[in-house]
């Protein structure tokens, strides 16, 4: 008998509680059925038959009103953790297009900065030129790698050339960037109104959706430290034209302390922010971090230390306490480094392992 004629016996028979296919050994086919108890069952690991169970249809009723149960119980459960989760999404959601708003109006944590004594105070309105973020794309070919002059704290610099042919600088402030809204405001009140020929002159800025740019005249020489730190280049600055720019670097930092509307501190100078126009003349960039002093101010605190070491007035660096003599101390490191062609932090004497103004203290 093959299974369907032992399944249509079975059903026949209201005694048959089961049935199977009878080919244990192999060798053949057949049927083999239950009347009552299913007694004298086997099971084998291999090769065995399934085994056909005659029910009543209330025991089938019940058996389809536990899965009906069980899939009810599901959907109580997975249905209010689907909820949740889709809240946490939309607020997730929500916070993120809040945030990138406040990114795109300047709204940034920090933007107290501006009445912060930390920082130069920049209630004054600024005549300052506004370039749009089109514009220095198509000027830098999409900030292509082949247009980037360097990199700092603040962001990367790249060079452009506008509609007109003028070729400028703009830097970016990177999203990874340790400055942000604050040292951007600063530099651009510090500068806008400061006019000396040996500080570098910015031309505009860009604040567009998510991005701040500074942009500056070109200097193609770039920056000092790309001369006097390179054996091959440094031979092209002999001793006038070191002199020459230590001299500028001097006027400029003077204009600054003494002679601009605004007394100003640097805080940052080093040869890194020292910029060389095509005549190798010295212009101090970079005022992110400068701060101004009013009246009879001479020094002041901060909780803040800012700058690079190597640079640092000892005070300013262990204290805090900085003054017009925090930016002397750090000229008087950049001419050390101008005459020497070694970097202060760089230099580890043979003998005595000190840095550049270690050694030259103990001369």
């Amino acid at each position: 008998m093959t299974l369907v004629e032992c399944d249509k016996m079975c059903k026949t028979n209201c005694s048959c509680t089961a049935y199977t296919t009878l080919n244990i050994s192999g060798s053949g086919s057949g049927c083999l059925l239950w009347f009552g108890g299913l007694i004298d069952i086997r099971t084998f690991a291999e090769g065995g038959d399934s085994l056909y169970i005659r029910v009543s249809a209330s025991e089938l009723d019940s058996i389809e009103n536990s899965r009906s149960s069980n899939a009810g119980r599901r959907v109580r459960v997975i249905v209010p953790i689907a909820f949740v989760v889709l809240g946490i999404l939309v607020s997730l959601c929500l916070f993120y297009r809040f945030y990138m708003k406040k990114q795109q109006h300047g709204g940034t944590p920090g933007n107290e900065c501006v009445h912060d004594p930390e920082y130069i105070s920049g209630n004054e309105d600024l005549e300052l030129p506004l370039f749009g973020l089109p514009t220095l794309v198509k000027a830098t070919n999409n900030f292509s790698m082949d247009n980037k002059l360097g990199e700092g704290g603040f962001g990367p610099v790249y060079k452009g050339v506008l509609e007109d042919g003028q070729e400028v600088a703009v830097k970016r402030l990177a999203k990874t960037s340790t400055q942000g809204l604050c040292e951007f405001k600063n530099e651009v009140i510090s500068i806008s109104k400061l006019q000396h020929r040996n500080l570098v002159k910015l031309l505009g800025c860009c604040i567009e959706r998510a991005e701040k740019m500074l942009i500056y005249e070109y200097l193609p020489n770039k920056s000092l430290d790309s001369f006097i730190f390179d054996k091959t280049r440094s031979e092209l600055l002999d001793w006038t034209a070191r002199y020459h720019i230590i001299n500028g670097i001097a006027r400029g930092l003077l204009y600054l302390h003494e002679d601009s509307r605004l007394r100003i501190i640097h805080r940052d100078l080093k040869v890194s922010n020292i910029l060389l126009d095509q005549d190798m003349n010295p212009k101090i960039s970079d005022f992110g971090t400068a701060r101004s002093f009013g009246g009879i101010q001479i020094e002041a605190n901060t909780n803040r230390v800012v700058g690079t070491y190597g640079y640092m007035a000892p005070e300013y660096a262990g204290d805090g306490t900085f003054s017009i003599k925090s930016d002397v101390y750090s000229f008087g490191v950049l001419v050390l480094e101008i005459v020497c062609g070694e970097k202060n932090r760089g230099f580890i004497h043979k003998e005595h392992s000190n840095n550049l103004i270690g050694h030259l203290y103990l001369l």
